[in-house]
């Protein structure tokens, strides 16, 4: 066996380590396990600067961002995400590349003892051992530590005030736009969600945030005002002043806050990359110069030329025409139904729809009652996967033509047999349907080598 597949083997064994602990869906709203955990290793989290990214949508692209901006200043970067698309690995990237599977267990080797012991503790006291994403943060922040970074992007995993990714403190503050997601951990209203994602904001921290719906927008300026240096909002402080659609991506003239940027060349379509890119100037102007130094036009017009959202609006076939779009909520939806009308011309569209048992399937569905001339409803990977022909009872509800795939394998088949010509199929619903599509084509691409 290869050292490759040797050290392979052993990441797998991680991951598998991981899983056996509260899955991540299942977050504990509690931040003392991790910060036991991370103080007993010498507190790896606080070695470098860091920017931590919340918000319901654009998260993950936006922290993408900022990290490439960062990357191309000549800084070494960390970037950690979630959820993972194909690898586990993917979660905590260094310099832009997911963290080889030698260091990942090397690492955890070094942590494992520590989190046992937390472990002990925990249960000694009644309490559940570290769930899988409180383990897997503090890996994180270890791996970090130990490569060295300069400095991380760290995106939070859910909510934000109690999530483990808390225990860092962010230099930069970044708020995606807040909608309804998570009702059951984070709350039932806008304003309560926003109060849980605005504790990742610090004493002195400098926030950047999206244009939000008022009830969240009073909510963020609240805590900036009793706890920031400062508030930076899209649509006031910065802005889009211009996009428009170009061969596989758009140009975007963006209005940062030390200075403009005309016609940066994004290769991702979507209005919302557009805001995400906008938001990812004014962090990185933020957390550079306090916002008063401009961005190097030579960097910054490199870095978002070469900027990527996997899974995001992703075109991944052209015969026919085949997108991926990893959208799991309403609002998500409605960002895929307009990128549709505005960056492929709305064309003739099979939706290959896969939804979380746990997410809004009928409000999702509803949002793109206009873009898909027909639905396949399937399932992902996910044991939390909505069982198909429970999915296709909603969709009936919205599209006249409505068939069951008991896999996504199946579901493209019976897709690509009924796309018209100048159509479209749209594999969305969630991160695994996104997931799983990659890694078929990863599949085919190695079976044909």
């Amino acid at each position: 066996m290869s050292n490759e597949k040797v050290w392979a083997k052993k990441a797998k064994a991680v991951e598998e380590a991981l899983l056996t602990r509260i899955p991540e869906n299942k977050l504990r709203p509690r931040l003392e396990p991790t910060r036991r955990a991370v103080e007993l290793l010498g507190d790896p989290q606080k070695a470098y600067r860091v920017i931590h990214v919340t918000g319901t949508n654009g998260k993950t692209s936006t922290t993408r961002f900022i990290e490439r901006i960062l990357r191309e200043h000549g800084l070494r970067t960390g970037r950690f995400t979630s959820p993972h698309l194909v690898n586990l690995n993917e979660r905590m990237s260094l310099d832009g590349e997911p963290v080889s599977d030698e260091v990942l267990v090397e690492v955890w080797n070094d942590i494992a003892p520590i989190l046992e012991f937390v472990d002990t503790e925990l249960e000694a006291a009644g309490d559940t051992k570290l769930t899988f994403f409180e383990a897997l943060a503090v890996l994180g922040f270890a791996i970090f530590a130990d490569a060295p970074v300069d400095v991380l992007v760290l995106e939070v995993g859910m909510g934000g005030e109690w999530d483990s990714t808390n225990v860092a403190d962010g230099d930069v503050a970044v708020i995606t736009p807040i909608a309804l997601d998570h009702m059951e951990r984070l709350g039932n209203t806008i304003a309560e969600i926003a109060k849980t994602k605005s504790g990742i904001i610090k004493s002195g921290a400098l926030v950047v945030s999206s244009g939000q719906k008022e009830e969240a927008g009073a909510v963020i300026a609240a805590k900036a005002l009793d706890t920031a240096e400062s508030l930076k909002t899209l649509g006031q402080d910065f802005e889009v002043v211009r996009k428009s659609v170009d061969g596989n991506g758009q140009r975007i003239t963006v209005k940062g806050l030390a200075s403009t940027y005309n016609d940066l060349y994004l290769p991702l379509f979507g209005s919302y990359q557009a805001d995400n890119l906008a938001l990812a100037i004014a962090a990185v102007e933020s957390f550079l110069g306090g916002g008063t130094v401009p961005i190097h036009d030579e960097i910054l017009r490199i870095a978002v030329a070469d900027a990527s959202s996997p899974g995001r609006l992703q075109v991944v076939d052209r015969n026919p025409l085949t997108i991926i779009d990893a959208a799991h909520n309403p609002n998500g939806a409605e960002s895929l139904a307009n990128a549709l009308d505005e960056y492929f011309g709305n064309p003739k569209t099979v939706g290959v729809v896969g939804v979380l048992g746990d997410k809004d399937a009928r409000g999702l569905l509803e949002a793109l009652s206009q873009s898909f001339d027909e639905v396949i409803a399937t399932r992902s990977s996910s044991p939390r996967a909505l069982e198909p022909e429970a999915l296709a009872e909603i969709a009936k509800e919205f599209f006249d033509r409505v068939s069951v795939a008991p896999d996504l394998s199946s579901a493209l088949d019976q897709a690509r047999a009924s796309v018209a010509d100048e159509g479209a199929i749209v594999v969305t619903g969630s991160v695994s349907m996104a997931g799983d599509l990659l890694k078929l084509i990863q599949k085919d691409v190695e079976d044909e080598e």
